[in-house]
């Protein structure tokens, strides 16, 4: 009987290394590319994950907190405009900290490409770049943005109704340092 723990013990510890270098993939092998929202996609060292996109409203009683920090004269689009927001989770699965990228950017089919609007300090579904400590998310833990219907950081773009049309838009995420350098999510609108 105790010849045979010594093979089962063997077997147990290569079965647990074999999940181990599977479980390791995912660093040799990021996956830079969501062809919908809510899987993860990797940027530097952080894991980013698009919860939801959709057009706002600043005049609807639903989205009018979104406009929190945004002046009412800002608020005023022109007639081809919409607002659209892209609300996002990051994860740091890491064992350091490491701060949360800066660079979004949302692209049409034809290249026209939107950056988001700065929004008031006092907005808090606003996205944030921040330090994210090991095992953390960003928004953190029982923050309103965490909390809320959502579940993430919103960020918002003023964009043309030409570039509606010219659909998939796809959100471009950039790493503020680390491999890979940027990754994408094609949105749904």
């Amino acid at each position: 009987m105790t010849a045979r723990r010594p093979r089962s013990l063997l077997l147990a510890v290569a079965a647990l290394l074999g999940v181990l270098a599977l479980a390791g993939c995912n660093k040799e092998n990021p996956r830079t590319h969501a062809s919908t929202e809510g899987p993860y996609v990797d940027v530097g060292p952080l894991q980013y994950q698009v919860q939801l996109s959709r057009l706002l409203n600043p005049a609807d009683t639903e989205d009018r907190a979104y406009f929190i920090g945004i002046p009412p004269a800002q608020r005023q689009i022109r007639g081809d405009e919409a607002w659209f927001s892209v609300w996002m989770r990051v994860w740091n699965r890491t064992d350091g900290v490491h701060t949360a990228s800066r660079e979004f950017e949302v692209e049409d089919t034809t290249g026209r490409r939107y950056r988001p609007v700065a929004v008031g300090a006092d907005n808090v579904f606003a996205y944030r770049p921040a330090a994210i400590p090991s095992g953390a998310t960003l928004p953190a833990t029982d923050s309103v943005a965490e909390q809320g219907v959502i579940g993430g950081s919103m960020l918002l773009f003023r964009v043309t109704d030409e570039s509606l049309a010219n659909r998939p838009l796809i959100l471009h995420i950039r790493s503020p340092g680390g491999a890979p350098q940027e990754a994408e999510v094609d949105l749904d609108v």
